[in-house]
């Protein structure tokens, strides 16, 4: 069957080229991308205009204005305007346009900053968020709502997926944007090759965070394009966590970093855990496979072959 056609949002993403790796290697689907400079998707009669041309019959939005702490901390106004202006274009969009099914990536960051651990689907919004990502995730939360009041009102087959914090080839390596798995391989590789003593380090590193591969999460999306119809969001984690500390260290010895760690505690922590509870999703059939040492090694691999000056 040849006539499914997949339009990846975002594809050039952590998350979107794990999914165009993924459904390449699928016999049967015609994937359809567009680079940034090809279609703006905060601008809505260019998406329209893309939809109408194209008319895909999958959409997986992964487009997304994405950062660290300290981006989504600097920059409330875009995070939240510029992701709200993304996702109601293509939403919408696909709805108009006779779309088959949508998933829409979301964010563990949706849920309360104090939920109880691990984090059930039907943790979302019963307590506040985590504020210095309340934008960001603001925005999720309405996108993945969207979804809903869609399959409610009009019969939609639109899904919402909530990822825990996402690493692997084609990571943003940036310091100033990037999240704190990437930026650790970054911090310790410049680190090392300029034999600097010691790395320092935000926060008391306490706060525990669990880590899935991308190329897991692109299993788990082409699994609930598959299964999936519901209008309650899924999380797709892998069930365990780890402390950053244990993190930095892990990362340290990966890339054989002789120095010290040094944690400024003066230095925000976030949220003191965001564990996903990943029951719903196991009882689909689906289940991480990567280990955390395994799937940072072939990262680092890749930052060497990719970082700057290479």
């Amino acid at each position: 069957m040849a006539d499914k056609s997949i339009f990846i949002a975002g594809h050039r993403g952590l998350a979107g080229s794990a999914l165009l790796r993924h459904y390449t290697r699928l016999p049967g689907w015609r994937v359809i991308t567009r680079t940034h400079a090809e279609l703006e998707l905060e601008d809505t009669a260019a998406v329209r205009a893309f939809f109408a041309q194209e008319r895909p019959t999958h959409v997986v939005l992964a487009a997304a204005r994405v950062g660290g702490i300290h981006a989504n901390r600097t920059f409330q106004v875009e995070f939240l305007l510029d992701n709200l202006r993304i996702q109601n274009n293509v939403i919408e969009a696909a709805a108009d346009f006779g779309v088959a099914k949508l998933l829409f990536l979301g964010s563990s960051c949706v849920y309360p900053k104090h939920a109880p651990q691990p984090i059930s689907e039907d943790a979302l919004l019963t307590s506040a968020l985590e504020p210095t990502n309340e934008g960001y995730a603001l925005a999720k939360i309405a996108g993945l709502k969207l979804c809903a009041y869609y399959r409610r009102q009009y019969g939609r087959d639109f899904i919402s997926a909530m990822p825990t914090n996402l690493y692997g080839p084609n990571d943003n390596f940036d310091l100033e944007k990037s999240h704190v798995l990437p930026a650790l391989l970054r911090k310790f590789h410049e680190a090392k090759a300029a034999q600097a003593p010691a790395v320092a380090l935000w926060g008391t590193g306490s706060p525990r965070r669990e880590f899935l591969h991308a190329d897991d999460f692109a299993e788990a999306c082409a699994a609930l394009m598959d299964s999936y119809e519901s209008d309650q969001p899924i999380n797709v984690g892998v069930g365990q966590d780890v402390t950053l500390r244990e993190l930095a260290e892990l990362i340290r010895g990966i890339v054989s970093y002789p120095g010290e760690i040094v944690w400024d505690s003066t230095m925000p922590d976030g949220t003191p855990r965001k564990l996903l509870d990943v029951t719903r999703i196991n009882a689909l059939g689906w289940k991480a496979r990567i280990p955390l040492a395994e799937g940072i090694r072939s990262t680092y691999e890749w930052y060497l072959k990719n970082s700057p000056g290479k």
